[in-house]
Order: C-alpha cells, then structure tokens, then sequence
C-alpha cells in the first residue's frame, strides 16, 4: 500500500485538452524563498548604505537630488522588488527561482503584472499581525495554499523543476524498440473487443455482415486472401499486445526517454532565461516538442503507465506551458499605457465608491473641526504633539512673515520625495485595509479625516487657520482625492466578500482585485503629482499668486487624467456603483 500523499494539487486544462496537475508549494518551501529574498534586500541595503558611508567618509556629497532619488529608490525597491520580479520576471523571484516554485495564475498561465502587483500589495494585510501570521495560517491550511494576495489576485504558487520529476525507465533493448505503441482510437479498441467476445455467439452469416461494418468503420481493408472476421481478430490480438503486452507498463518511458530528456534540457533553459533565449527556428521547435510531450501524457494516462512516468510528464508540461502561454508583451510602453489611460478608466468606473471614500473621509473631517471648535480643551488629547507645537509656534511665525512651512531651496527635493514615500504608503494602507469587509479602509479614512478636521479645528481656535490653509491649498486637493480613491479600492474588495452577487466570492474578488489595482496605480500618479507640488511650491516662499497657480494646475492635471479614463471606460467595461 503506497504512502499517503498530503501535498496539494490544481488541475487544469491545457490548450491542447490535457489535464495540467500541478503541485502546489508548501509553507516551507514558500518560507524558504521568502527569506532567501529577504536575505537579497537586506543585503542590498546594507550595501548601499556602506556605500553612502564610504562617500560621506570622502567627503562626496549626492547632493540634495542624489538623497531624494535615493529615498525614491529605496522605497522602490522593497515595495517593487517582488512585484518586478513576479511580473515581468515570469513569476518567479530569486528566491523562488533558488528554491523551484513559481506564481502562476488559477488557470495554469503565467502570472500578468497587474496580478502581481495585487497579491503583493496585500502582503501588508497578510503579515498582520507581525510576523506574517495571518499570511501563513493562510497558506497551511487553504486547500490550494493561498493567502489573501492569491485569493484576490487569482494566483497560486506551485513547484516548477522539470528536472525533480525522477527519470524512467532502462535503455530499450532491441526487441523493445521493435514493439509498436498503441495505434487505434480507445473507442476503436473497445469496438473491436466487443467484437472479439460477440462473435462466436453470432451466426455466421450476421458474423460477417458486423465484420463487414467494422472494416468499413475502422478503415482496415484486409490482405488478399484473408476474411474480414480473421483479420479483425488478428488486428484486435495486436493492438491488445500493444497495449497490455510488449513494453509493459514503463514502456512509454523506455521508447521516449531521449526525447523527453531533450526537452527536459529545453525547458530548464526557458525556465531560467525566457524565450527570449531561443533563436527564431527554436521557437517552432520548443512548441512541436511541447504538443508531443502533452500528447504522450495523456497517452501515459490512458494506457496507465507507471506513476512515475506520469509524474515526469506532468512536470515537462507543466514547465513547457508556463513557458509558452505567456504575455511576453511586458513593456515600458504598456506599463505607461496602463498608468495613463487604464488606471483613470477603473477610477471612472468605480466612481461611487470613490464617492463613498470621500463622505467616509469628510464626514469625520467635519465632525472633528465641530468638535475642537466647541471643546478646545480636547486638543491635547486628539492631536499630536507635533502639531500642537506647530500651532503654538503658528502666531509668532505669521508675525514674523514666515509660512507653515518654509524648507530651504537646496532641501525640497528630499522634502518631496519623503512626503510621496509616506502618501504612497498611506493609500497602500488603505487599499489593503479593505480585505477585511471594508472596515480597514473605513477606519483609515475615518481617523484621517478626523485628524485633519481637528488640525483645522485647533488651528482655526488660535485664529491661524489661513495660514494653515494656506499651506494645503497647492496640493490638498490633488493628495486627499488620492487616498479616497485608495479608499475606494478598499471598499471595492470589501463589498467582493460581503456582497458578491451571481458570482462566487473568490471570483469576485479577483474580478475586483483587477479593478482595484489600477485604481491605486492612478492614486499613486496623483500623489507623485501632490507630493512634487507640496515639496517645491506649498513648502517654498512664494504667495498666494504661486499656491493658486499650482492648485489650478492640479485640477486641470486631474480633469485631464480623468478625462482619458472617462474615454477608455467609454469603450471598456460599465460603471460599477457601490
């Protein structure tokens, strides 16, 4: 009695109607891969900031644009380094590669960026709480070893080693090179062994009248010489040899292990370096051996050949699909095509919820300023210290001519980079927040208008609430319909779990996820937008004149991009309301 199998499996049908069974990878292998790449960014880290170190110690400056490409760069790298890779690097991380496991889509085809960039977001709802606790339950006990990210991007991750398969069979010998694989059809087969047990019972004229049929269905004309009854008993004793005789059960492997060894030795190639790696006449080849490959697994199946040639097969046509139906169209010109004309598209579309957001935002935001208004002995209790200080030290630098903010010239670059950094990370926040039904997005907004609407609230009870206006007015707009929009993706997962309609949850939720998505890359573009503005001109000297002017341009920024997205939701899907 063979030992239990506990590993996790999908199955899924090829194009070429051959059912694909892929093994799912474990906690420990996805676990091992994490900290291998773990290992990669801290060690990028810590490398770049002995190289920072070395510089300072030489007294080389990177200069106030050097340490804002610097933060950018950072930041890009540990929120985009498993994105990147698991996008465009054909699903797989140098972890994953080191380790032999993929991400691959539901369906069994490579995972697309916009996947990616899903289940990686997510990452901050799956690590909650620290360290990675939720994410992990997930993946131990998920029928196919999913956590959030997967369950909203539509993703899994399996095993991707053509060469772990174990490799069958002996050298043939010559008698069993000689031995023919099966020929006819399983419902030719089955003809002729009805057949083959009727016929005796048959009178001999109605013996010969089926005979006659049969040669005429299976198109097998007898020698000269021979009848039609003896000739289809000698062709059924042949193919039963063929199929039950002969090589046995391992002799699939024994005829075909050359080939498969090939394209074993192909696959590992694509698997390591892309097709890209291919000439233009290996190309065709790759996919001929792919389509003989997938046939000779369902031929292995058919004709039950031992587990281990199955398993083999099932390994070289998993490699050999996730090698071949792939989007290879991954370029910076689709990426800029996605960020300018879908993302404003799935903003349009989910403009309710984005409604939503922003009543979720601002109803907290008025209630808070009512508050301080009316007890501002509350002040110390809401508001930061930080802020309280801002406000006391706000009369004797308005009466000193200075603004809220006043950043020297030489450190606005690096003012700006850090106020994207922390508004990218605010609207990731709230975007992941809202896989637990909403409330994590909900409480997001909320507390931040709160806060805001007690800021003003406290500033406007010391009479300084148009120098804090001030302040806001070149790029408040721009950055608060970010985080709502941000919000709004949120609310569109939650609404995917609670309320998923016809569908069912987990196919809702990927539907919205793909949605979702584009919608936080367009509250990203929107923030690098407010974040630019507010460290060089909401921070800088000049007046009103300079604020107005950056505000305006802002709202037409934002008209325009919206009105691209209005065009593209014109000719793509409808308008979702929440």
């Amino acid at each position: 009695m063979p030992p239990p199998d506990y590993r996790q499996h999908l199955e899924v049908e090829t194009p070429e109607h051959v059912m694909l069974d892929l093994e799912i990878a474990g906690i420990g292998s996805r676990a091992l891969a994490a900290i291998v790449d773990l290992l990669i960014l801290t060690g990028g880290f810590l490398g770049g900031l002995l190289a920072f170190s070395i510089l300072v110690g030489f007294g080389i400056s990177l200069g106030p644009w050097g340490s804002a490409i610097l933060l950018l760069g950072g930041f890009a790298t540990w929120t985009g380094y498993f994105i990147f890779f698991e996008g465009l690097r054909r699903g797989q991380t140098p972890g994953k590669r080191l380790v032999g496991i993929r991400v691959l889509m539901d369906t069994g085809h490579a995972v697309t960026p916009a996947a990616a960039t899903v289940r990686n977001l997510l990452r901050l709802a799956d690590f909650l709480p620290p360290p990675y606790f939720l994410g992990a339950l997930l993946v131990a006990f998920h029928p196919r070893g999913k956590r959030l990210g997967d369950l909203v991007a539509g993703t899994v991750v399996a095993r991707d080693r053509p060469g772990e398969a174990p490799v069958t069979g002996r050298e043939p010998s010559p008698e069993q090179s000689r031995v023919a694989l099966p020929e006819l059809a399983d419902a030719e087969y089955r003809l002729l062994e009805q057949f083959e047990r009727r016929q005796s019972d048959l009178p001999a004229a109605a013996r010969d009248r089926l005979a006659a049929k049969l040669v005429d269905r299976l198109d097998a004309v007898p020698p000269g010489g021979i009848a039609e009854v003896d000739h289809l008993l000698a062709l059924y004793q042949r193919e039963r040899g063929r199929r039950e005789g002969g090589l046995g059960r391992s002799g699939l492997a024994v005829r075909k292990r050359e080939r498969w060894d090939e394209f074993q030795r192909l696959a590992e190639r694509a698997a390591r370096r892309g097709l890209d790696s291919f000439a233009s006449h290996e190309l065709p080849d790759f996919a001929a051996r792919y389509r003989e490959v997938a046939a000779d697994l369902a031929r292995a199946r058919t004709y039950r050949q031992d587990d281990a040639t199955v398993a083999r097969l099932e390994r070289l046509v998993a490699a050999g699909h996730n090698a071949l139906y792939r989007d290879e169209r991954n370029t910076w010109r689709s990426l800029a095509a996605t960020l300018l004309r879908e993302c404003p598209g799935a903003i349009v579309r989910a403009r309710g919820y984005v409604l939503v957001a922003c009543l979720a935002f601002v109803a907290p935001a008025a209630a808070g300023f009512a508050l301080l208004r009316d007890r501002p002995a509350l002040a110390a209790d809401l508001l930061p210290d930080a802020m309280l200080r801002r406000a006391e030290a706000g009369a004797e630098r308005q009466a000193a001519g200075q603004r809220y903010v006043d950043v020297a010239p030489e450190d606005r670059p690096m003012m700006a980079s850090g106020i994207i950094v922390n508004n990218v990370r605010v609207a990731i926040a709230c975007f992941a927040g809202g896989i637990f039904l909403g409330v994590g997005s909900l409480i997001l907004l909320g507390f931040n208008g709160l806060l805001i609407g007690a800021t003003a609230g406290h500033f406007a009870n010391a009479g300084l609430l148009e120098y804090l206006l001030e302040f806001i007015l070149g790029h408040g707009l721009l950055e608060l319909f970010a985080i709502w929009v941000a919000g709004a993706a949120g609310f569109l997962l939650g609404r995917s779990v609670l309320v998923p309609g016809s569908l069912s949850r987990g196919d809702a939720l990927v539907l919205s996820g793909r949605t979702a998505v584009r919608m936080v890359g367009g509250a990203a573009v929107m923030l690098v937008v407010a974040g630019v503005i507010e460290g060089f001109v909401s921070a800088g000297t000049g007046g009103y004149r300079h604020r107005f002017a950056a505000s305006a341009a802002s709202v037409i920024f934002l008209a325009l991009y919206l009105l691209n997205g209005r065009q593209r939701s014109a000719a793509g899907a409808p308008h979702m309301s929440p």
